[in-house]
């Protein structure tokens, strides 16, 4: 009976040593979207990226490769390279600039001519390499988002 009541101890002890690891996090794909536009006078466009972290834990992130489309034109390529260490729940943004295709230059003419009350929709879509808290190698992110671009009132050739 001792020997039972021994085996059973030592059978609740090594469960609950187990159970005593450090718990995994879940990681999740950020969200990656346009926080502000500007045109600038050489006429490339100058992105302010958001880059917000879904996951449970801290994550470095390294950099973006995708593309931005305005409305149903050509997309061009959105690449940068940083280092963002970026807690968990929480965004952090970069800059990066492009040079937008002719019909995009013309897309945000017509919006800035409507003055306030207009909005051109993008989207934007690509990769976000980055590291995970608890994992030893970073890996690629997915992410994909639609929005709109408005003029902010007061600050020409800005857009949000």
């Amino acid at each position: 009976m001792k020997r039972i009541l021994r085996l059973i101890a030592l059978g609740a002890l090594v469960t609950g040593l187990a159970a005593c690891g450090p718990p995994k996090k879940s990681v999740f794909p950020p969200s990656v979207t346009i926080q502000e536009m500007k045109v600038r006078p050489d006429g490339q466009w100058q992105l302010t990226v958001r880059i917000q972290n879904n996951s449970y834990g801290s994550m470095d992130f390294h950099s973006i490769d995708g593309e931005l489309k305005v409305a149903d034109g050509i997309p061009v390529r959105i690449h940068a390279g940083f280092d963002l260490d970026i807690p968990a729940f929480a965004g952090d943004v970069t800059e990066v600039n492009v040079l937008p295709t002719a019909e995009m230059t013309a897309a945000i003419k017509t919006l800035a001519a409507k003055g306030s009350s207009g909005s051109l929709a993008y989207t934007v879509a690509g990769r976000a390499n980055a590291k995970p808290e608890q994992e030893k190698d970073s890996r690629d992110f997915a992410f994909h988002g639609n929005d709109w671009f408005s003029p902010v009132p007061g600050i020409p050739n800005t857009y949000r």
